[in-house]
């Protein structure tokens, strides 16, 4: 156990807290005076400036072979941003996304419950645009039937469905966040994944930027800023028997063709755009409706998607004043 933990108690602990979306989260609770713990692979570059001196703390974590008995002592908060495949990989091996992440939250899962009443609350990122499937409303509801058609979304659901059990079973305070498409100059684009930051960074180096298909799939694409204060206020909000699964998107829909002439716009010149086949696993249109957020977190995003592009290419090229 660090010396951060043996010292404080009723930390949150961000379990993939290294990556996109697990930094933002930190640096959204440090900033109200909450202590973190980061948990990854790799510690991450700059750990101070990720929030308040003091308020973070590192500690190295694998998924597949982690300790939860000890790993959770203490903690007031889990927050499972932590998950190895992606959509693609996920097809391409089933069983090993299986494997490597919903067992591995199953053993987590088993070990809250062995702590009984001082389990700690969990948040789990599950994902607004591959659970349900091709969508029968949109913008589309939280109680909209789970239809997923990449592994990666069975996964998810898996794990959702999994949480839901053991709250029913064991009152374990689980609570589900399904993320549309975050965006953002901290994202890994070589990963291969989140269209906006790839988009941006290939055009800013002039490079080619290739769509599946003829442009029109649409998603909702939300900053990644308003998806950090979003999963904070998820994590803060007081226990209910109402809801525990919630739509974390901006609500509105944007085609990869409008991606395109958003930063073109921006940009002030054409983009070298080259179209390929169109991927089979990728659902036509996803927007998701945040209302229930809305009424009962009390969030909303802020931060509009001309805006969030703005600040991401501001970000990427050092003019953080720019930052809108």
């Amino acid at each position: 156990m660090s010396e951060f933990a043996m010292t404080k108690s009723g930390y949150h602990l961000i379990l993939g807290g290294c990556g996109f979306i697990g930094r933002a989260v930190a640096r959204e609770l440090a900033s109200r005076g909450i202590d973190v713990v980061v948990a990854g692979r790799v510690p991450p570059i700059g750990l101070s400036s990720l929030g308040l001196p003091g308020r973070i703390d590192y500690r190295a974590f694998s998924l597949a072979d982690a300790d939860w008995d000890q790993l959770i002592a203490g903690v007031a908060v889990i927050h499972h941003y932590a998950w190895s495949s992606l959509p693609a990989s996920a097809n391409a091996d089933p069983a090993r996304d299986l494997a490597d992440n919903v067992v591995p939250t199953l053993r987590l899962l088993d070990a809250m419950r062995r702590q009984g009443a001082a389990a700690p609350r969990l948040v789990f990122a599950s994902s607004g645009g591959t659970v349900y499937g091709r969508l029968r409303q949109i913008p589309v509801a939280e109680d909209h039937p789970l239809h997923p058609i990449t592994a990666y979304g069975v996964g998810k659901a898996a794990v959702e469905l999994y949480a839901n059990q053991y709250n029913a079973l064991y009152g374990l305070d689980c609570r589900i966040a399904r993320i549309s498409n975050a965006f953002g100059a901290e994202q890994n684009a070589g990963r291969g994944q989140g269209a906006v930051t790839i988009f941006i960074q290939k055009a800013l180096a002039g490079a080619p930027i290739e769509i599946w298909g003829d442009g029109t799939v649409t998603r909702d694409y939300i900053h990644v800023s308003d998806v950090a204060r979003g999963l904070v206020a998820l994590a803060l909000a007081p226990q209910t028997e109402g809801p525990r699964t919630f739509n974390i998107g901006s609500g509105g829909g944007v085609s990869l063709n409008s991606l395109i002439d958003e930063l073109a716009s921006q940009l002030g010149r054409d983009l070298d755009v080259r179209r390929v086949e169109h991927r089979s696993f990728d659902v036509p249109t996803s927007v998701l409706d945040t209302t229930l957020a809305r009424q009962i977190l009390g969030w909303r995003p802020v931060v509009s998607f001309s805006n969030g592009i703005a600040m991401t290419i501001a970000n990427f090229r050092g003019d953080t004043h720019r930052s809108v």
